[in-house]
Order: structure tokens, then sequence, then C-alpha cells
């Protein structure tokens, strides 16, 4: 059985850092495309970031680049968000996803049904 969990989410300060983790287990992990895709209230999900096969290549929205920094470490089967400078427009539950497809690293893909696996959230709200 497949499962991405998704954890380091919670309440933080604006201009604060957290740090995201997906655990990914029942498959082979060093094969997947991974991404983070967000969701605020009442918002459509957006991509903000993927990565590819063996971490060296990754890609980013606009407006979290050069404050976030994505990567993977196969080994641990393990793919990680380092968020920096958080601003309270980050506020959403972030996801992790992952799929095969090389569309999975260049798509910029918001949607659940884009991915092969996808996991349950990890919330993170920046507020004062």
């Amino acid at each position: 059985q497949v499962q991405f969990v998704e954890s380091g989410g919670g309440l933080v300060q604006p201009g604060g850092s957290l740090r995201l983790s997906c655990a990914a287990s029942g498959l082979t992990f060093r094969d997947y495309y991974m991404s983070w895709v967000r969701q605020a209230p009442g918002k459509a999900p957006e991509w903000i970031s993927a990565i590819s096969l063996n971490g060296g290549n990754q890609r980013y929205r606009d407006s979290v680049q050069g404050r976030f920094t994505i990567s993977r470490d196969n080994a641990k089967n393990t793919m990680y968000l380092q968020m920096n400078s958080l601003k309270p427009d980050d506020t959403a539950l972030y996801y992790c996803a992952g799929c095969r497809m090389l569309r999975c690293f260049v798509g910029r893909l918001n949607n659940k049904t884009d991915y092969e696996y996808w996991g349950q959230g990890t919330q993170v709200t920046v507020s004062s």
C-alpha cells in the first residue's frame, strides 16, 4: 500500500521558518517526480514546487522562489520543503504528491487527479 505522510506544519509568525517532510512508503521512491501543492481555505489547490528524480533539479512558483527550498533523500524515501520568510499568504494545507511521468515535474500541476499519489496534508498557519 502506497502512503505519503506529511509532517512539520504548525503555527508560525510572519518571517518565521518551517521545514515540512513527506515520508513515502510502499513504492520505489526514486522513480517518482515529487511535488508540493498547497490549498488555502476557499481557494483552489496551487502547485508550489517540484523536484526531479535524483533531486538535482528543482522548480518553484514565482511567489515562493527564493524563500522555499525543496529537497529529497532517496535513501530515506523522504522529501522536504524548507520554508523561510513565511508570509500570511502562505497559510494553507500543504500536500506532497508524486508520479512517474515527466509532466509531473515540468507541468506545474495543481490537482490531485494529476498525480498518482497524494498525501493527507499538513497545516501551515502564518499569523501574528
